[in-house]
């Protein structure tokens, strides 16, 4: 919702007589009305962009999935089926020819195995495990940092309902109030004792709270669509319940600055991303080294029709079955080109711990501006309940002196108009210290000193 409008529209209507707000009325039967608790939970279960996280983090469990089982899995086996021309006699004489199509021909098939099974690589299937490990936490933290994200987004929604709510109850108490008023100005002029310039006055607050009305519901429309959306839910509501500041009772900015660095997730994808960068670089290093595995293969082949050779100075591709093992490595000699390789992935770390660095030092500042908006409308709401309780009782003393004759019905539109002015000032004030309570929840990380924090 955007703030500086309502608060446009509030101060509009703050600019007319005021008194405290009407009781809400009944929710519609067909309304599903949840707090904001259940809201936040139902976001966080149904919004595309933490759906799509996790979503991204199952891919990269499976990534870590295949580095761990890949390694294992180095085995191929090959084999076919096909005609064969009977072959008979052996390495020193056959009564056939080498025509490959003769008038008898039979089937023959052949399968074989071979593979490697990894025993020192010098640290790069260990390593390549420990980066896919860091993208899975650099994939939690993400998924965590769009909920931070939607719970923001939900709370300034669900914020921003209630003040349209509350304001609107008060824009018709206002509205009431006025028409009376402008009533008896009406009957007074037309036994010219009023004065028309007041008439007037009054007049133009009424059609600026029509405009005032129209804003809000248009506010209230929008900020319900985005709850709705936010939690996929069609006909949401919310309970009719006035603003109230948080419950969370500030300390140090220490305190804040201590959490982000535990629980701040954009930090825990930097930790995870300069551990990934770092295991990069040891695989580019054990490139420079061989490969040793222990080598394995068999196979088998058969066919009925071509003699089987038993000399084993005879070579039988036809007939045979053989299985094998030995200590085996592989070396790519290309040290040069690695170098290069080794060079690009240690400036990859010192980019990643730049921006660790970074993220570390805008969170001190985020958590420290955050910090400063909490004391800031902290001190307004305080200051502005002062002033609707000055503002209260100047309209009750002033109303007591109409009643007594000491004092005409002209003096109470100042105390009125201050009163009005305040209680909206003081209904703003509390939605702005949820939302900055809110964002020094994002900022830290810990969501439990947000509003109905979960």
């Amino acid at each position: 919702m955007a703030q500086r409008s309502i608060r446009r529209w509030l101060l509009g209507a703050a600019l007319s007589l005021g008194l405290l707000a009407l009781p809400a009325p009944a929710e519609a039967a067909d309304k599903v009305v949840y707090d904001l608790r259940k809201i936040l939970e139902i976001a966080e279960r149904n919004h595309p962009n933490v759906l799509a996280a996790r979503a991204r983090l199952a891919q990269v469990r499976a990534q870590l999935d295949e580095a761990h089982r890949a390694p294992f899995s180095q085995f191929r086996m090959s084999g076919g089926v096909g005609l064969a021309p009977t072959v008979l006699g052996n390495n020193m004489f056959s009564p056939n020819t080498d025509v490959s199509l003769t008038s008898s021909l039979g089937l023959a098939w052949r399968a074989s195995v071979d593979g490697v099974v990894p025993l020192w690589t010098f640290g790069k299937i260990t390593n390549l495990w420990e980066a896919a490990e860091a993208n899975v936490e650099v994939n939690k933290a993400n998924v965590e940092k769009e909920r931070d994200a939607v719970r923001l987004d939900v709370r300034r929604a669900y914020f921003g309902l209630q003040l349209a709510r509350d304001g609107a109850l008060l824009l018709k108490d206002v509205r009431a109030a006025i028409d009376k008023a402008i009533g008896k100005m009406k009957e007074s002029i037309e036994e010219d004792e009023g004065d028309p310039i007041e008439l007037f006055k009054l007049q133009t607050y009424t059609a600026e709270l029509e405009v005032r009305e129209a804003e809000v519901t248009r506010y209230t429309t929008v900020a319900l669509s985005g709850l709705r959306f936010f939690t996929g839910i069609p006909d949401l509501d919310i309970p009719d319940a006035p603003l109230k500041p948080p419950t969370h009772k500030l300390g140090h900015v220490s305190r804040y600055l201590t959490a982000a660095r535990l629980h701040r997730p954009e930090l825990a994808m930097a930790r995870a991303g300069v551990q990934a960068r770092r295991a990069q670089v040891e695989v580019a290093r054990a490139q420079l080294f061989p490969d040793i595995g222990l080598g394995l293969n068999a196979g088998y082949a058969r066919a009925p029709e071509v003699a089987n050779q038993i000399n084993p100075f005879g070579s039988d591709t036809a007939n045979f079955f053989w299985y094998g093992a030995a200590v085996v490595f592989n070396w790519k000699l290309d040290f040069l080109p690695q170098s290069a390789r080794i060079e690009y992935a240690e400036a990859q770390l010192e980019e990643m711990r730049a921006t660790e660095k970074l993220a570390l030092g805008g969170a001190g500042v985020e958590v420290e501006t955050a910090y400063a908006e909490v004391v800031d409308w902290q001190r307004r709401v305080d200051a502005y309940s002062k002033a609707v309780s000055y503002a209260r009782k100047w309209l009750v003393t002033v109303q007591q002196g109409i009643d007594v004759g000491t004092r005409e019905e002209k003096d109470v539109l100042d105390p009125a108009k201050a009163f009005a002015t305040n209680r909206f000032n003081l209904m703003n004030a509390m939605m702005e210290l949820d939302l900055a309570m809110s964002r020094l929840a994002k900022a830290t990380g810990w969501d439990a000193i947000a509003p109905d924090g979960l």
